[in-house]
């Protein structure tokens, strides 16, 4: 039991560890946040029009929330959970594979990933899929070395239901394909168990296939760093299993295309179709995993002249100056795009009654749907529908010319904008906004947080109509 005990003991430590990262919070965890607080039938409603790719997290997130509305510890602890089981069936693996010690250091290793940790506490999807894929390729694992069906069916059963958290985890069927090939095993059961796979999460590649400009438009072409990155992991792995003193073939026949065929699928699909990004196969990691475990069981060995005890110290050494300062950095809000918590206090100091808001541009309206007593204070100027109304993730917004009619009535906006130096989108309603505030009102006071800032405008007075005065900047003299 200590292969799967251990593992999931650490994950679990490491999960709970700086859980609610300082109070803060980003833009997709409050999609999350505020999605599973919607009554079911708004949030069933979101699902036929968007995201239906992550319909069943949003799912039980309601249901956690239904049963718990703790904040930011109920938001993240289901993927601490998540992340202690796919650490323990890292450890089942490499149990099976290649004895208790290497699941063990498999397990651990894994757990110990900086990704690993970072995707244990965020309020998404992708520690759960990745515990689905994981312990799914334990069952595929057990069905190749046994007659009984019932390896398969829970195979089948298990990564269907770990497509339906996201359907990039039906790429692993390639990855086992490719094992299949390596190993010399026969097919004919995988192939019905995949199918079976694929046949169940049909209606949801079709829903999503429609919603796929909606939900994935944002993404560009995989980046230089982004190919940098998979060839750097992939050629530690390929290293790792061509060292023979610190590999296992039969590890290497499962871990090596665990690691390297799901991410390859999609980078390089996404030279046709950008939908890459590698927390969509986290699950990939694992393969790292098993070949590091089998590399740390074999290397103090290897070491003759170094005492075994003093080898591991030594082992145990280099790897926590490694891994602390990468540990600390994934549990600094810096550690993602922007922090939803720090805009919502910075709101809160600056904002006075009767004050409009405006975000630049209106996705960003995402930054307080997950405080609606705050967001509720103040005039939302470009709104049109809410986002249940509207069954959309941040609501639809008004024609350029309301906008702008809006804005000159209002005689103190706060504008909620992306950093400095940001693409600016050019769609008509975007523009209108910019150009208002630019032409109509004075800045009276900037303050950015990370990966925001919020921007306090008065109204000029206009000099052709004595009813608008303007405002002035000063906070208390309205």
């Amino acid at each position: 039991m200590a292969p799967l005990l251990l593992p999931a003991a650490l994950a679990t430590a490491l999960g709970l560890w700086g859980l609610t990262r300082h109070d803060s919070m980003w833009r997709d965890e409050s999609v999350t946040y505020q999605v599973a607080h919607r009554p079911l039938g708004d949030l069933l409603a979101l699902l036929d029009r968007i995201d239906a790719v992550h319909g069943l997290y949003y799912l039980l997130l309601h249901a956690v929330f239904a049963l718990w509305d703790g904040g930011l510890p109920a938001l993240r602890l289901p993927s601490v959970l998540a992340t202690a089981l796919a650490a323990a069936g890292v450890g089942a693996l490499g149990t099976r594979l290649a004895g208790p010690r290497t699941g063990v250091l498999a397990g651990v290793l894994f757990a110990l990933f900086p990704a690993t940790q970072q995707y244990a506490q965020e309020g998404r999807s992708y520690a759960l899929v990745t515990a689905g894929v994981v312990w799914a390729t334990y069952l595929f694992l057990r069905g190749l070395g046994s007659t009984a069906r019932g390896w398969w069916v829970g195979y089948g059963v298990l990564l269907a239901v770990a497509c339906w958290a996201h359907e990039f985890a039906a790429l692993v069927l390639f990855a086992h394909a490719v094992t299949l090939r390596l190993m010399g095993k026969p097919w004919r059961r995988w192939a019905v168990a995949a199918a079976g796979v694929l046949v169940a999460v049909g209606p949801l590649a079709v829903v999503s296939a429609g919603q796929a400009d909606r939900q994935l438009g944002w993404l560009g072409r995989p980046s230089l760093a982004m190919w940098l990155a998979f060839l750097a992991v992939s050629a530690l792995g390929l290293l790792l299993s061509r060292v023979p003193a610190l590999a296992d073939p039969t590890v290497t026949a499962l871990a090596l295309p665990l690691l390297i065929v799901p991410p390859g699928l999609l980078i390089t699909g996404s030279l046709l179709k950008p939908w890459y990004v590698d927390r969509y196969v986290l699950y990939a990691l694992a393969g790292l995993a098993l070949l590091g475990g089998v590399a740390l069981d074999r290397l103090p060995g290897l070491l003759g002249t170094v005492p075994r005890r003093g080898a591991a110290g030594l082992l145990a050494a280099a790897l926590v100056a490694a891994w602390l300062p990468a540990s600390l950095a994934v549990r600094a809000p810096e550690s993602r795009k922007d922090d939803v918590a720090a805009v919502a206090r910075t709101v809160r100091e600056l904002a006075e009654p009767g004050d409009g808001v405006l975000f630049l541009p209106s996705r960003r309206r995402e930054w307080l749907l997950s405080y609606p007593a705050l967001h509720a204070r103040l005039h939302d100027l470009a709104l049109a529908r809410s986002p249940a109304a509207s069954r959309s993730l941040e609501g639809t917004e008004l024609p350029p010319d309301a906008i702008r009619a809006r804005l000159l009535a209002t005689p103190r906006v706060l504008a909620l904008a992306d950093p400095d130096g940001q693409p600016l989108d050019p769609f008509p309603g975007e523009v209108v906004k910019r150009r208002t505030l630019e032409k109509y009102f004075e800045e009276c006071e900037r303050v950015r947080v990370w990966g925001a800032q919020v921007v306090v405008y008065a109204r000029k007075p206009d000099p052709g109509s004595a009813a608008i005065r303007g405002a002035d900047c000063r906070r208390g003299d309205r």
